[in-house]
């Protein structure tokens, strides 16, 4: 199929699982139970939540999205909102579960949880497979234009290289930017040591002067139209950039990086914690998941989908990366108390000018 897939495998199978399990269905009237559900801007494809709702008529999903982990525990911990799924990162949910945040999920009732790949189960953040279910995973490295780029990239240093100045668009994320910074000194990007941070920290503002811009979704047009030559981000958004833009390339760098796991959790606030429960089942069916796959471009944990995707995915270093760069990488692990070092070298990065 190529880097790009086609959609059409997944809507074929999406329309006759609608036809098969809605034939009869009315539509959606008043007095519909809210589903509400907070994730990652651009990390759905939305049309599965229309096909949710005509499924499951008795539901009406409210669906917000957030562009950090923190920004999305601040809103859930602010109770301004009761959701009923978040899709939050490894550390998050570790933090979550210390917290008693979360609800614990029945998946022995789940029909499609089985087709999760067991390698992603049973992880330091959930290791008894009480809280969440897998939803994509990834890594963090550097996207950057061919075009414009003559040297061979494998290094977090070259954005540091003051021929590049204004030629970078830098992550807006606390854990990751700290974290790729830490990495290239050759400290844990989970180091408990002011110390390290701070002189991560201070790396970061030397190379301030050579950002372009910061951001997270806002980014990936500018590189993606060819404005800049280099730009931090996750795997699954450097796929679908490259999908739209054969000059871009993207690279985990040789001192390490950040191999990630986003799941899907329920918190103890969630009003239909049944309704839940089936929202997430329904994202571990084999249509749907193939339809989020293929439309946000990152790696999916679903077996069946896997399969269909096929040996260009599978063989894909960006989707699908080879277990040497996976075990040259660390999982981000909540750091409790010690997170407001990190939040005080983030807020003295931004603030500097």
């Amino acid at each position: 199929m190529g880097r790009v897939l086609k959609k059409s495998v997944a809507t074929a199978l999406a329309v006759i699982m609608i036809l098969s399990l809605c034939t009869g269905l009315t539509g959606c009237g008043d007095g519909r139970t809210k589903l509400y559900v907070y994730n990652w801007g651009e990390y759905i494809d939305e049309e599965v939540l229309e096909i949710f709702e005509q499924e499951y008529p008795q539901y009406n999903v409210i669906y917000d999205t957030f562009a950090t982990n923190e920004e999305m525990y601040q809103k859930v911990a602010s109770g301004s909102v009761a959701y009923d799924v978040l899709i939050p990162s490894d550390y998050m949910i570790e933090r979550m579960v210390k917290e008693d945040f979360l609800v614990e999920i029945d998946t022995s009732s789940m029909e499609n949880y089985g087709k999760i790949k067991s390698s992603l189960l049973g992880t330091p953040f959930d290791p008894e497979e009480k809280y969440s279910v897998p939803y994509m995973w990834g890594t963090l490295g550097i996207i950057y234009n061919t075009k414009m780029v003559d040297e061979e990239v494998d290094s977090w240093s070259v954005l540091w290289d003051k021929k590049y100045e204004g030629q970078i668009l830098m992550l807006e994320s606390v854990r990751d930017t700290l974290g790729f910074s830490l990495k290239r000194l050759g400290y844990s990007l989970n180091t408990t040591s002011e110390k390290e941070i701070n002189e991560a920290r201070d790396e970061l503002i030397k190379a301030k002067p050579l950002f372009a811009d910061w951001g997270v979704d806002t980014i990936k047009d500018p590189i993606k139209n060819g404005h800049y030559a280099f730009g931090v981000t996750w795997s699954g958004d450097a796929m679908e950039i490259m999908s739209e833009n054969e000059d871009i390339a993207y690279v985990v760098p040789k001192e390490g990086s950040n191999f990630w796991i986003d799941a899907m959790v329920i918190p103890k606030t969630s009003k239909n914690i049944d309704g839940a429960k089936l929202f997430i089942d329904f994202m571990c069916r084999t249509d749907i998941a193939l339809m989020n796959a293929e439309e946000i471009g990152y790696s999916t944990p679903q077996m069946e989908v896997l399969d269909i995707l096929g040996e260009d995915y599978i063989n894909d270093e960006v989707y699908n990366p080879p277990e040497e760069i996976i075990e040259n990488c660390e999982v981000f692990v909540d750091l409790g108390e010690h997170l407001i070092a990190y939040n005080s070298a983030w807020e003295k990065i931004r603030l500097f000018s």
